[in-house]
């Protein structure tokens, strides 16, 4: 084994080590056609509210348009793979639905810790310059991750992998090592459309293309206005992204909770909280309950909206008290959900 090698196997052994369970090197080059496609996304406006993905497109386009001394890079995953059916709560229209990966820790922080230790590591090891990356810079985690061999791009856009479902945390590092490129990951979907028909809002415009406007994920987190009327019945309870798509994959049923890192295990306050207390919420009492969560990052009218559109669909009288306290909120689209929850469950109130 050569000393390159050597390098390699020592930066993927310290890498499982702090808790990915997917490791794979790119080279820089090694997504031609993601620019492209990129733009092509952006032209189209399916990215709506989301105008960071505009102004970053050149630098996220290439790992060389972000950083020109780049040669390789090292993608990383880490499985947050859940214990119980995301789905089960759809039943329940008196609780809200979490997406599995905001029910534990901020993987922001998990991951970026992680990924500082295994820097602090390849620059011990050897003469290199390197950045680190987790979702908030303009990096395309998922054409890397599939060039670096962890999975593939499957027809909901997400990636996919063999061993871990559609349960990954992606992270990577960038670095100006030369490093042995793994081999990409070939496309394993097959005739299968289980992640397009599961779709509440039909988003994807056709397989690998999603309309981010018309996604729950996009609408409960990204949008900061009021929800399009006619997407509110079918997003149902769901008041934090959507995990329907992903759900439904039947990759799924190789995905080992014993390889999710302890980080993301659910907080229990978090897998089904009660649409009636998420409602009463003030500034406060939202930081309070998501302190150390992805969620604290939306801020309490966009929690407090989501809840009232939930509540609207929930057909319980139940919300109907914390429902018309909202009514005159000093947020003007938490108040405008309010009223049409109100309308849902029969007891329209006027504007004032």
């Amino acid at each position: 084994m050569d000393d390159r090698a050597k390098l390699l196997a020592t930066i993927e052994a310290e890498a499982r080590a702090l808790g990915f369970c997917a490791f794979g090197v790119a080279r820089a080059d090694a997504t031609p056609l993601t620019a492209q496609r990129l733009r092509q996304w952006l032209d189209s406006g399916a990215h709506g509210d989301m105008i960071w993905m505009e102004e970053t497109a050149e630098r996220r386009g290439s790992p060389a348009g972000l950083w020109p001394e780049v040669r390789s890079v090292i993608a990383l995953g880490m499985s947050y793979a859940p214990a119980v059916d995301p789905l089960a709560l759809a039943s329940e229209p008196e609780v809200g639905r979490i997406s599995v990966y905001a029910q534990g820790a901020d993987y922001h922080d998990t991951v970026k810790k992680a990924l500082k230790a295994l820097a602090r590591l390849i620059v011990s090891k050897s003469d290199c310059d390197l950045k680190v990356f987790v979702d908030t810079a303009p990096v395309m985690e998922k054409p890397l991750a599939e060039a670096a061999g962890l999975g593939w791009q499957g027809k909901h856009t997400n990636l996919v992998s063999r061993e871990h479902g559609s349960w990954l945390f992606l992270g990577a590092i960038y670095t100006t090592l030369d490093l042995a490129p793994s081999p990409p990951h070939a496309m394993r979907c097959g005739s299968c459309t289980a992640c397009l028909s599961a779709c509440p809002t039909n988003a994807f415009t056709a397989p690998f293309q999603i309309d981010a406007r018309r996604c729950i994920s996009y609408l409960t987190i990204e949008h900061k206005g009021p929800i399009p009327e006619e997407l509110r019945e079918a997003m149902g309870n769901r008041i934090y992204g959507c995990d329907d798509c992903l759900s439904v994959c039947p990759w799924n049923r190789f995905a080992d909770t014993a390889h999710r890192n302890q980080a993301f295990v659910p907080r229990a306050e978090l897998v089904a909280p009660a649409l009636a207390d998420l409602l009463r919420l003030d500034d406060a009492g939202f930081r309070q309950v998501f302190a150390g969560s992805p969620i604290k990052r939306i801020g309490r009218n966009r929690m407090v909206r989501n809840a009232a559109i939930a509540a609207g669909n929930s057909g319980s009288a139940a919300l109907v008290e914390p429902l018309t306290a909202l009514v005159d909120d000093e947020d003007p689209v938490v108040a405008e959900a309010a009223r049409w929850a109100l309308a849902r469950l029969g007891n329209v109130v006027e504007a004032g």
